[in-house]
């Protein structure tokens, strides 16, 4: 193919793979219908009888309440034991919870707060705002806050006159735009950033509430959160943390009055090394603390609390606010809250009256939602209906003959009214969380099918590319225009309201049109010569395309996806175990001993020796085996494997308390770094790619060295102390910014050096040479003859020309003196050598975005991909003997796959949100970023360092092999 309409085919098949993974995300990710119907205070959910007159729905109990959110705070951290005498960094810091819980138990009590999952910020906040489970179609959101639409508690607050005042986390922004009273926003998103928001709030929290011109306060810290992401929650930075919101809350109390009704939660908890988003237990379990001045529970509550989901948060808090329930509440009361007046009969009248007007609610939405959405059971909201309904009946008809019975009777009867309203929320939300897994197999089923066809695609070109007789529009441009058309005339009917079609159908269908009339073009033009009778069969029978078979149709299968990691290694030193048999098999080892000259036969005896190949496969093996092994010391945990423990090294080095400990993997980290940079500057000495004086050749001379050096110096400067330098701070939150910009900066010459020329080939004649010995480099459009040619080439003649001068004038003296001789080094390692130096900068950079101590992990990845590499020169130079080594079998593909997925996990990644690494969004803006794109790319990085690297190194050797042919 040429240049042009290459490039124009990659982008293609990758739209084609795109266009299909997201027809499949779109059937896969769980999604739901949100209503905008409203509550009002005017129109309850049902005429249903009231025992006390009130404005609204409910009577009010509190005028007032500071509801304060201290993000991630885990029930572990609100726990107090006062027999441990040795407690963790996180243990028995809020101590005021525990003494107002022993001494007050009427005014103070601590619960479990159950999260429901994705365990992120923003669906938690939208959890117990509006009482809805979210799904994971909203995590995406998480990076770029959309404004809630739903029903909420800020907006029932707001219609209902509540003097609503925000501080902290910006995120609320976002949810809630011009919704609030008052509001003093503070930027969230920098992990590394302990104090700014926290302080911020502090600045205005008890100014505004001595102040009374409010009626409810959020204050939103986040401080406790961005410890755990940065230092992890067993460290010293997590306990000052900790000890402050304990002051936090202590002085809060004081500054309250009986009416005001103290909400002190965590949205969600946090794993051991600091990061949330799953579903594990312990990132869905926070803590809820509820305090009040006046009495606020039964003295009789002796037990232990019981878990209270979120949701149920938002139904309790309107209630004792004298508010109506969000419309989209799926939450139930908290029990222990409604427990008042102290008479016993009055207090299960109040108890049984918030219960049967939260199941109105309820019911209410489930049959708004079944009419909009359509995708609930039918059968479960029969018998839901069926359920509440004589619910209500026995209810009413109770209500209507209470002062026939005596208090005896009623009490039982009320007792048992509560726990079936308590049974019908429950399976109320239950049905609603197994239906909310809204699955769209169609999708899933067409996005598998497209992928499939996009591979098949990709093997057809692969075979066939060489061959390919026909012209390029053919294949090319008539599926490409067709499918243009065809899109062009689909999006004007779905924008005239004739077809309705959503943009990913839209995609999938010119996507799907497009590989069609391909697949057409090509076997009715006979577009190649190739014969495809054997091969294909041979293909499928074949060693590596059964390891790819089986490797995909696991990926169908929970266990493996939880086992990959370990699986992975697995299947890339077998497979490559498999090839080296074979070649053994195939008797590629051997050399066959032939009988000296002059004796009677000169055929091979039986006598076999060994290939010198055969000692160095099995060597290389060996390495292949230990860069495995060594890389599994780096890897992460799923929350699906309890029993599994994260290694220490993906934490940063400012994790690290011991002074000694910290400056040996400093140095540790260092040495590996100048290890790798050094490997690699030996290996383009060796092969003559660093003779020659061009601008790319000084950059890896001493660019490399210099972007060694920056990442050395901000890794001493991040792994400080936060108030080590205390002196030098503002120096410190300089350098910590200057420094990555200037690697960035670095970096980002050296990729603009390798396309502006990659060639580090250099020519040395030792006497004056023709003028047809020129040898021109090619830059820009071709404007001659030798232009055309290119570099390599004219290299390769001209030694050809030097060579056939030497066998003419190789007897004569003077002659031969004067005959032109070429050295031309790094001429062998032409495209490797600029593939090497493009992952090499790409490395550093990745390196710069991952934790100090993933170092040697990116030591091994590269050592790694130097041995497959090997292995693969080995086997090609055996079976081909020289010949068409720019072929690439499938075996070195599917290796090259494995290596990527494999050290995918041993960089300390795994595919959920806990495992995601957010600190290296803020690596080199500290202050935070004015857009989501670049944080999100930055993320990204991080991620999918390991597929960037194995896939970026083989994209710029076939990129660099179509420049120059």
């Amino acid at each position: 193919m040429k240049r042009v309409p290459l490039l124009v085919f990659l982008a293609w098949l990758s739209l084609s793979f795109y266009s299909g993974i997201w027809l499949f995300m779109s059937g896969f990710l769980l999604m739901r219908i949100e209503l905008n119907n409203q509550s009002q205070c005017s129109s309850p959910p049902s005429p249903a009888l009231h025992l006390h007159a009130a404005p609204c729905w409910f009577p009010q109990r509190f005028d007032k309440a500071v509801i304060v959110i201290i993000d991630a705070l885990k029930h572990d951290f609100a726990q107090y034991n006062p027999e441990n005498t040795n407690p963790k960094p996180y243990e028995n810091k809020l101590g005021v919870i525990h003494h107002l819980t022993t001494s007050q138990p009427q005014h103070a009590r601590l619960y479990p707060f159950r999260a429901d999952p994705p365990t992120t910020t923003m669906q938690r906040i939208k959890g117990f705002t509006t009482g809805s489970l979210p799904t994971f179609v909203d995590v995406g959101s998480n990076f770029a806050s959309y404004a809630i639409q739903e029903d909420n508690l800020i907006h029932q607050m707001v219609q209902n006159g509540k003097r609503v005042v925000f501080m902290g986390d910006d995120t609320w922004d976002g949810l809630f735009p011009k919704k609030f009273y008052k509001s003093y926003f503070f930027p969230s998103f920098n992990v590394k950033d302990l104090h700014t928001v926290d302080d911020g709030i502090l600045q205005h929290l008890y100014p505004t509430v001595d102040g009374g011109d409010w009626d409810v306060i959020i204050a939103h810290f986040l401080g406790v959160d961005h410890c755990g992401h940065k230092h992890g929650p067993d460290h010293s930075e997590t306990a000052k943390k900790l000890i402050q919101m304990n002051q936090v809350i202590t002085s809060l109390i004081e500054h309250l009055d009986e009416q005001t009704l103290l909400v002190v939660a965590g949205d969600h908890g946090m794993t051991d090394t600091g990061d949330h988003g799953g579903d594990s237990e312990k990132e869905v379990t926070a803590a809820l603390f509820l305090y009040s001045k006046a009495p606020l529970f039964d003295d009789q509550l002796h037990t232990d609390p019981v878990a209270v989901p979120q949701v149920n948060l938002v139904p309790s808090l309107s209630l004792l606010l004298g508010i109506p329930i969000p419309y989209s509440n799926l939450g139930a009361v908290i029990d222990d809250l409604f427990s008042f007046p102290e008479d016993n009969l009055s207090a299960l009248l109040t108890k049984t009256s918030a219960y049967h007007l939260n199941a109105q609610q309820v019911a209410r939405y489930l049959d708004s939602y079944s009419r909009a959405a359509g995708d609930l059971p039918s059968e479960k909201l029969r018998a839901l209906a069926d359920m509440f309904s004589s619910l209500t009946a026995e209810y009413e008809q109770l209500m209507s003959q209470r002062e026939q019975q005596s208090e005896q009777e009623l009490d039982a009867h009320l007792k048992k009214i509560i726990l079936v309203l308590q049974d019908y929320l429950n399976q109320a939300r239950n049905v609603c969380m197994e239906s909310w897994a809204r699955f769209h197999p169609v999708h899933m089923l067409v996005g598998c099918v497209m992928l499939l066809t996009s591979c098949f695609l990709c093997y057809i070109i692969s075979e066939a590319g060489a061959a390919v007789t026909s012209s390029y529009k053919y294949f090319l441009g008539y599926p490409l225009l067709f499918s243009l058309l065809v899109t062009a005339a689909l999006s004007l009917a779905s924008w005239m309201s004739m077809v309705a079609l959503d943009l990913v159908t839209l995609c999938a269908a010119a996507t799907v049109l497009s590989q069609i009339i391909f697949y057409f073009n090509f076997q009715r033009k006979k577009c190649s010569q190739m014969t495809w009778r054997t091969r294909p069969m041979y293909l499928l029978l074949s060693g590596p395309c059964v390891v790819l078979f089986f490797r995909c149709c696991s990926l169908f299968s929970d266990s493996y996806v939880v086992a990959e990691g370990n699986v992975a290694p697995f299947l890339l030193t077998s497979l490559l175990s498999v090839i080296v048999v074979k070649l053994h098999w195939d008797g590629k080892l051997m050399l066959p001993t032939f009988t000296p000259l002059g004796s009677e036969s000169l055929k091979a005896s039986l006598t076999l020796t060994y290939r010198k190949d055969g000692s160095r496969l099995v060597w290389l093996l060996a390495a292949l085996g230990v860069c495995v092994r060594l890389s599994g010391l780096f890897h992460n945990c799923r929350e699906e494997t309890p029993d599994c423990q994260p290694a220490s090294f993906l934490s940063p080095l400012s994790s690290v308390q011991d002074p000694q400990l910290k400056n040996f993997y400093y140095v540790c980290c260092v040495v590996c770094l100048g290890f790798m940079v050094f490997l690699i500057r030996k290996w383009l000495q060796y092969y003559g790619n660093l003779n020659s004086s061009c601008p790319l050749v000084l950059y890896v001379r001493w660019g490399l060295s210099l972007i060694v050096l920056g990442i050395a110096c901000y890794w001493a400067l991040s792994s400080g102390a936060e108030d080590s330098l205390a002196k030098l701070r503002a120096f410190t939150q300089l350098a910590l910014v200057t420094c990555p910009r200037a690697i960035y900066a670095m970096a980002g010459l050296g990729l603009l050096l390798v396309l502006w020329d990659p060639i580090t080939v250099y020519m040395k004649s030792r006497a004056s040479a023709d003028n047809d010995n020129t040898v021109t480099t090619y830059r820009g459009a071709p404007s001659s003859a030798a232009e055309l040619q290119h570099v390599i080439p004219q290299i390769y003649r001209k030694m050809q020309r030097t060579l056939k001068n030497r066998l003419q004038h190789g007897g004569e003296g003077e002659d031969r003196k004067k005959t032109t001789s070429v050295e031309a080094y790094g001429l062998g390692s032409v495209y490797s050598a600029t593939v090497l130096i493009t992952v090499s900068i790409l490395t550093l950079i990745l390196i710069l975005l991952h934790s100090e101590r993933l170092t040697p992990a990116f030591l091994l990845l590269l050592l790694e991909a130097f041995v497959i590499l090997q292995i693969h020169g080995h086997v090609a130079n055996l079976y081909s003997d020289g010949a068409d080594l720019f072929s690439v079998p499938w075996y070195a593909v599917l290796a090259w796959s494995l290596a990527a997925s494999q050290n995918f996990y041993s960089t300390g990644h795994q595919p959920v949100f806990p495992a995601i690494h957010w600190n290296s969004a803020f690596v080199g803006f500290q202050d935070g970023h004015t857009n989501n794109v670049l944080p999100a790319l930055m993320v990204a990085a991080n991620t999918f360092s390991a597929n960037i690297l194995f896939s970026g190194s083989r994209i710029r050797s076939v990129t660099t092999l179509a420049i120059s042919l």
